[in-house]
């Protein structure tokens, strides 16, 4: 067939694009299109010229490996170029690439060393006389870049060899990378100095590779694994295949994956890529797939090279994590807990080993930061069982884009503010006790412990209840009967009975508990007891101000403001109105300013001789004390009992008053805790 100017058209641009990628991910260190979609291009552009051959060409990327090296750096010849590797997706290339070999080499069945691929940068480390002398990058595969000062940084890599055993001349090859972890802390580190994010491991540690300050490089944290050797002298009696040679390599001390193997014919390698790719997730690096060798080193030179790529070895890769796709739409989910968060719905694309429709933008920050937009191109990743996330936009100068996102001010579900608190990067609705998206999470917190301890309305429970409509906020509780329960799955007359008792027995309860069953953001069971001490009541409590809030102790601007914001909302004081038709709780006189204890804070560890950790919170708190759960410079008392541990020697370490539960009755006026504890509960 002869080549028409649309396909002579079509490769140009093919080559254009790939060489544009190529000094993107290569060069740039900042890649614009995921790796699938470099490999869709250069086997299109494969297919085509092996369709034409009148259309090869010898500056095609087909025949390059890499990039031309950075001008930055000194260039850095290899003496055995270093190729790229041939690339499998399916099970049936594995099958067809096995039985070249076999054919090949007379092979009924065939080993092969089987390893990880690395998702990093290749390089070659030159020792002469066991010492290292020359670091160098892959670069365009015959002259890469000379970056020995900033390999020298990295930790794993041996500066000297042991003397025994170590050809005059080594090469030793393999991958530069950085760990998730290492990549986490440099980005949560740029984000903090507002700078760019990086977008994968693999462009960090190239980027950190390329810097001109070996210091930078250190400060990144890469790390080093070795898979093969390039040139070498002479090599020791008996490394006659790759295993061998990898062994001899971690002898020599070397980082070598610890999940390399050897695998027997089609079976074996089969085998091995499923059960790396089941713990893909979990190992503390990135990998896009893994790399089949022929073992035997005879045989390799048996099956020899390609323009570009050895016949011997092959990437069989992984779905890939990373896809691009088009964004039809951006919607707001209410969570739980009221955070809001913006959700892309996206032309189906399959990434990650599943087909993704939609993808989470985090916040309106990382939105703001990424530009995402209705009708944009994005890239999106999907690694094992993490949720989807949009990465990046692809840009397109050719393409008009649409209006800016902008996250509502109010609650999509039920219509109620929508605040972000200051140093918050969640914007929140603040209808908590109405908001339908986050009805479960209300009544699971309503009924807790140390709420308004409604025993048996678990998390399977409320889904039933919520799911069939039967409670819509936490008033409903109060309205349930043994009918109505019966309806549920495994509700029995006994189970529901309990349930009614239950709920019966919350209708009395104090202030504070109610307070804090309530679920206000920010105000947790201790700053829900210093309301109550300080307010006595509900309705002053409803009706003040920030100034007054702010004079409770221990609340801060953030605090009031968020019980502001709470009682503010008409949805939420409609809950709190119908439940005060269910429960009640004795009115108490405010703590006065000159109660015995008013201003002291207490610390309580230990077992106490005569008091629960209950009762002794209670003392104190009626005459105006406080009870905090950790010890501080604040802390003015810490009453230790029998086994007291940590925070008692931490009170010694800050020279803390210490004070045993004598001393403690003596500052509440009673030395008798039998007697106290009668008319607490008389």
């Amino acid at each position: 067939m002869a080549l028409d100017a649309a396909t002579q058209a079509e490769i140009d641009s093919l080559r254009r694009s790939l060489e544009h990628h190529n000094y993107c991910y290569h060069v740039l260190d900042a890649p614009e299109v995921p790796d699938a979609e470099y490999d869709r291009l250069f086997q299109r552009l494969q297919a085509l010229e092996a369709q034409y051959p009148e259309a090869v060409s010898p500056d095609s990327p087909t025949w390059r490996v890499g990039a031309a090296p950075s001008e930055a750096f000194s260039p850095a010849p290899h003496a055995v170029p270093m190729l790229s590797l041939n690339n499998a997706f399916t099970d049936e290339d594995v099958e067809a690439f096995d039985r070249r070999v076999r054919e090949a080499t007379g092979a009924d069945i065939v080993a092969y060393a089987v390893e990880p691929k690395f998702d990093g940068l290749a390089v070659s480390l030159t020792y002469e006389a066991g010492v290292l002398v020359r670091g160098a990058t892959r670069g365009d595969g015959s002259t890469g870049e000379d970056v020995t000062a900033n390999l020298r940084t990295v930790r794993s890599i041996p500066l000297r060899l042991p003397a025994a055993g170590v050809p005059p001349v080594l090469e030793v090859r393999g991958e530069v990378l950085m760990t998730r972890r290492e990549f986490e802390r440099l980005n949560a580190g740029q984000r903090l100095r507002d700078e760019r994010l990086f977008a994968n491991p693999r462009n960090a540690a190239a980027g950190a590779l390329r810097q001109l300050d070996p210091r930078v490089t250190a400060d990144r944290r890469l790390s080093f694994f070795a898979y093969g050797i390039g040139d070498a002298t002479v090599l020791p009696e008996g490394l006659d295949r790759h295993s061998a040679i990898m062994d001899w390599l971690a002898r020599l001390r070397f980082p070598v994956s610890p999940e390399r193997a050897v695998a027997t014919g089609l079976a074996g390698l089969l085998d091995y890529y499923r059960g790396v790719g089941a713990r893909r997730g979990s190992l503390p690096y990135e990998i896009d797939g893994v790399v089949y060798k022929v073992d035997e080193l005879r045989k390799q030179e048996q099956l020899g090279f390609v323009s570009r790529a050895p016949r011997f070895a092959i990437a069989h890769k992984y779905p890939p994590e990373e896809e691009m796709t088009e964004v039809l739409g951006i919607e707001v989910q209410v969570g739980r807990t009221g955070a809001l968060t913006p959700v892309a719905r996206l032309h189906p694309v399959f990434v990650g080993g599943v087909t993704v429709t939609n993808a989470t933008l985090h916040n309106e920050d990382e939105v703001r930061r990424k530009d995402v937009r209705v009708g944009d191109t994005v890239v999106v990743r999907r690694a094992g069982d993490v949720i989807p996330e949009v990465l990046r936009v692809v840009p397109d100068a050719a393409r008009a884009r649409g209006p800016v996102f902008e996250l509502p001010e109010r609650c999509p579900v039920c219509g109620s503010a929508a605040i972000r608190e200051e140093g918050e990067a969640v914007r929140r609705c603040v209808g908590g006790l109405f908001c339908q998206a986050q009805r479960k999470q209300a009544l699971l917190h309503f009924a807790s412990r140390r709420a308004m301890d409604i025993e048996g309305l678990g998390e399977r429970l409320v889904d039933q209840l919520v799911d069939r409509e039967m409670v819509r906020t936490p008033a409903d509780l109060y309205a349930l009967d043994a009918a109505r329960l019966s309806r549920l799955d495994r509700m029995g007359e006994r189970s529901a009975a309990n349930l009614l008792a239950a709920i019966q027995q919350s209708r009395n309860t104090t202030l504070a508990r109610f307070v804090f069953a309530l679920g206000i953001r920010n105000v947790g069971e201790a700053t829900a007891r210093d309301l109550a001490r300080h307010f006595g009541d509900l309705a002053p409590l409803r009706a003040a101000g920030l100034e007054q809030l702010m004079a409770v102790p221990d609340v801060g601007p953030v605090v009031a403001q968020s019980i502001l914001d709470f009682f503010s909302q008409p949805h939420n004081g409609e809950v709190i109105d119908a439940l005060r038709q269910h429960v009640s709780w004795p009115v108490e006189a405010p703590v006065a300013a000159a109660a015995p204890l008013a201003g002291l804070t207490f610390v309580l560890t230990g077992t106490l001789p005569g008091l629960s950790r209950d009762q002794a919170r209670a003392m104190i708190e009626a005459q105006g004390g406080k009870v905090a759960g950790s010890v501080s410079a604040r802390t003015h008392f810490v009453v230790a009992g029998a086994e007291a541990g940590s925070k008692l020697e931490k009170a010694r370490s800050l020279g803390l008053k210490i004070i045993d539960e004598g001393a403690l009755l003596q500052m509440l006026g009673t030395d008798d805790p039998d007697r106290q504890h009668d008319r607490e509960n008389a």
